[in-house]
This record gives C-alpha cells, structure tokens and sequence, in this order.
C-alpha cells in the first residue's frame, strides 16, 4: 500500500517531517508527531518544535513558498549558527508520512531557505521552491566596469597564485577588525574589495568582504570587513585573506594581468556625451563634460 492508498481509506495516521541539510553538510530530521520516526536515512525528533504555515504550490515558473516556524535550542538549531548564517541557503525537505507504517511517505516540498528572523527564543525561517534559482537576472549589462566575480569562470584569474592571497594567524579580533603582524610584502590597499575567509577555530567556514586594508604603527596590517563575520574569531586563529579588484580595466591590466577576460566596456558613450552639443574643441571620451 502506497501513501496515496493510505489517504483514501478516510482513517489516517499521517504527520509532518521536515529535514534540513546545511551547506557544510550538517543534517537535522524535525517531526511534528509526538514520537521520534526514522525513515530514509534520517532521523525526525520530535522535540524542536518546529511547524509550518500553509504551502503554496503552483504550476509554471511560479515560486513556492511557504514558512518554517520554530524555537531556539542549545542542541540543534541555536542562535550562534543562525547569526553565522549556517542555515542560509539550506536545503529543506517537507514531508507527509504515515507514522504507524514508516515506508508510505511522500515528499511534498523541496527548496531553501530565505530569509531567517529570530523573535527571543523563536526563529522564522522563509523557504523558497526550487524555481526561485530561475528568478535571477540574465543576460549581459553594458557598462565600463567588469561584470565579472575575481576568480569566477568569466574572470578566470587563479586568486590562489603567489602575491595573491595570504594566510596567516590573527593577531585580535572583533568580528570586524582584524589585525596580523606583518605582511609587508603587500601593499597598504591590496586586499580592499577582497575577500576574507575563517579557516579555523569557532567561526570557521565564515567569510567577510573586505572594506579597508591599511598598516597601523609597528608593523600591524588592519583589514576590517564591511559586516562582522558570524561567530566569535579569537587570538590564533588562522585566516586568509585574498586580493581585491575594484573591476576597473587599469586593475585588471596591471594588477592582475588579465585584460583578455576583462568583461566589461571602457570604451562605451556615457550618458554626457550623449546629450552633449558640438564643440570645437576638448574631449569626448563618454565622461563628465568639461567646458
């Protein structure tokens, strides 16, 4: 007998199971029934009260959405993990199953999460369908800048050469400013736009973009990101960081050496010179009018 059987006899014993596996591959099992079920690999414990509000499916490219609501807990899904993004991007499954036979289940719900807000000891958590990857922008945009990720598959740099990336021990750390004794080798401003990654201790896993690199008296490098990385980075931990491009065509020429790969268009009229009125003489070069 098949799930769909089970249903049309009018006397049922269904209930909810969710499972939600995290980009680093941790995978927790929820169920709203009043005992622990174990199918598919995966154990769904009752006791994290989670829940779900009404799923909305559609036909087509439509989005499914729906919500996950549920409360803090010290073992699984805790407050640390939530604001170290662990569970952006997770991958969720929603399932009807029979709790008295454990092989009629049905998956009714695939997608991830968006979204996620904490209320004191409650979370909410948006889930979105597998079509929320087709909402994205497609196509090229015409503009000076590259359009190009440094290191993706457009750019094709290789960000692990030498003289383009470090790792090193921090010396402190408030989850936004970093400071590492030396690395003189690399100019004041070479990792601006960059990117910083936690290799060790607590936050490991985590990532910051960086906003400002400079030297401090005494040989300190201070590298702060725009937003502090989630969890806590302590004295020892081991961090790298990687050069960054301001995607102009003078940084990808002579800081990079990669003006084949360069997607964007340096040449292109701007605006001003569109609009702009015959002149004698001066420059027109698609930039601010001059007089």
């Amino acid at each position: 007998m098949t799930l769909l059987d089970h249903l049309q006899t009018g006397t049922t014993t269904i209930c909810r199971a969710w499972s939600v596996t995290r980009r680093d591959g941790v995978v927790y099992g929820f169920t709203d029934h009043d005992l622990p079920l174990s199918f598919g690999g995966i154990d769904y414990l009752p006791d994290s009260g989670l829940t779900a509000k009404s799923l909305d499916l559609s036909t087509g490219l439509s989005v499914d959405n729906t919500e996950a609501v549920g409360v803090l807990s010290a073992t699984y899904i805790t407050e640390a993990d939530i604001a170290a993004g662990r569970y952006d991007g997770a991958e969720v499954r929603f399932w009807q199953v029979n709790w008295a036979d454990l092989s009629q289940y049905l998956l009714r719900f695939s997608g991830t999460t968006g979204e996620i807000t904490r209320s004191g000891p409650q979370f909410q958590a948006e889930l979105r369908g597998l079509t929320e990857a087709l909402n994205q922008p497609m196509g090229r945009v015409y503009q000076r800048d590259c359009a190009a990720l440094l290191g993706d598959a457009d750019c094709g740099f290789d960000t692990s050469a030498d003289g383009f990336r470090h790792e090193g021990a921090v010396l402190t750390s408030t989850g936004r400013s970093f400071r590492f004794a030396g690395l003189t080798e690399f100019d004041p401003g070479w990792f601006e736009r960059g990117r910083l990654t936690v290799l060790s201790g607590e936050a490991k896993g985590q990532i910051g973009l960086i906003k400002v690199d400079r030297y401090d008296p005494g040989d300190i490098r201070v590298i702060e990101t725009w937003t502090p990385v989630g969890g806590a980075v302590a004295a020892g931990d081991l961090i790298r960081v990687e050069a960054g491009c301001d995607r102009s065509l003078s940084a990808c020429r002579y800081k990079f050496g990669n003006v084949p790969n360069f997607r964007g268009f340096p040449d292109i009229p701007g605006q001003d010179w569109l609009i702009s009125t015959p002149l004698r003489a001066g420059v027109k070069d698609g930039g601010s009018l001059r007089s």
